[in-house]
């Protein structure tokens, strides 16, 4: 066995320049820190390591599994021997801890990243510009799962380099990106057709019933989308993504204030593995919408039956419903809501059945609350 310190990593007369010294230097005390990473250094056919270029790729790639992001990029000042592990073997990669020069590492870094898989860019103040994306889409052609949450400088430049560079999306998070065009966001879902979780809440302009009718003819796996806040849309363009794509799983509509229970009646038809549904503030929801919810439930809990076993039956089923401020519904349409679903809940600590604005609903309660007062009467009184 053999430790790689400080005192190991010396520099030459052609060694390094003092930003590379620093970084190496920072690198080791941050390793020697975690402690276990000493377990992956071996002795190799009987040679002593100690320079940073002399560890063989695979074990610098098995390193930065152990490391977080931020040693990761310090790696990468250090040596060749450390951006190669990077472009080889980092599939995983997070800058949200960045508070500044986002855009300016994201520049530097892409063309290091070929192999990345996973990208998180959350910002607290818009940071990212459209070329910082344009260099992810140029280099990163193996990207499945990129969030850009809160950029507020991107325009479509971005939107469409990604539909011409990262084609193997399957997660994308625009939440938050105002300045995007419904134009550039159907021109995306004509090439990232393997979109499977799309989160476009506040999209205001780009989430129109033109987008979502492309999402619906592009996006066939789509199975979680989040459409919160988006105002422009109608009971069209809902329609268009229950006939389009009937694997969806979850649908944010709150503050969808057009809709109504038109597009509850086509996703209750069509989505028959819908499990989370939000309508918070969609208050032309009427009672019709509930019922259609629980006919759909009891229509086709017969073939659920048939095609899953039944110990994981339960899973099946809405288990998320939020109806927040839709005021106009009764106490009889969203019980049969409940009864048909057992595992919307609205006891204390599980409430799945958010129904928060509804004063005339308070006599709602699931499975759990009934099956709890028949336990209670039931039990023998005592005497006396």
């Amino acid at each position: 066995m053999f430790l790689l310190n400080k005192n190991e990593v010396k520099k030459k007369k052609t060694g390094p320049n003092v930003s590379q010294k620093k970084s190496r230097n920072r690198l080791t005390e941050m390793m020697s820190e975690g402690g276990s990473l000493n377990l992956c250094f071996e002795k190799m056919e009987g040679n002593m390591i100690t320079e940073w270029k002399d560890i063989p790729v695979e074990l610098l790639m098995r390193i930065l599994n152990l490391v977080d992001d931020r040693t990761v990029i310090i790696a990468s000042g250090v040596c060749s021997g450390w951006r190669d592990a990077i472009s080889f073997g980092l599939t995983h990669l997070s800058l949200s801890w960045c508070k500044k020069d986002m855009n300016s590492l994201v520049l530097s870094l892409a063309p290091k990243l070929v192999k990345l898989q996973t990208l998180v860019l959350r910002q607290d103040k818009p940071q990212l510009e459209d070329n910082a994306v344009e260099a992810i889409a140029n280099h990163c052609h193996e990207l499945q799962d990129l969030d850009l949450s809160k950029s507020l400088k991107l325009t479509d430049r971005s939107l469409y380099s990604l539909a011409r560079g990262c084609t193997n999306l399957t997660k994308l998070n625009l939440s938050g990106c105002t300045s995007f065009s419904d134009t550039a966001l159907a021109y995306l879902t004509r090439f990232c057709r393997k979109l499977k979780v799309l989160n476009l809440c506040g999209c205001v302009e780009a989430v129109s019933d033109n987008a979502l009718q492309a999402i619906g003819e592009n996006c066939s796996q789509m199975q979680s989308l989040n459409l919160g806040w988006c105002e422009k849309i109608s009971d069209d363009g809902v329609m268009s993504l229950a006939y389009g794509c009937p694997d969806l799983r979850s649908l944010d509509l709150c503050g969808c204030v057009l809709i109504t229970d038109e597009s509850v009646v086509a996703l209750a038809n069509r989505c028959v593995h819908l499990r989370s549904l939000g309508l918070y503030y969609c208050r032309n929801i009427t009672d019709r919408a509930m019922y259609s919810l629980a006919q759909s439930g009891v229509k086709n809990k017969h073939e659920m039956w048939r095609s899953v076993k039944k110990e994981k039956f339960d899973e099946e089923g809405l288990r998320n419903l939020n109806i927040s401020q839709c005021t106009y519904l009764t106490p009889s349409a969203v019980q049969a809501v409940c009864d048909t679903f057992p595992a919307l809940h609205t006891c204390s600590g599980r409430h799945s059945l958010v129904m928060s604005g509804c004063l005339n609903l308070t006599s709602v309660h699931c499975a759990c609350i009934l099956q709890a007062h028949r336990t209670h009467t039931a039990l023998p009184h005592p005497a006396h």
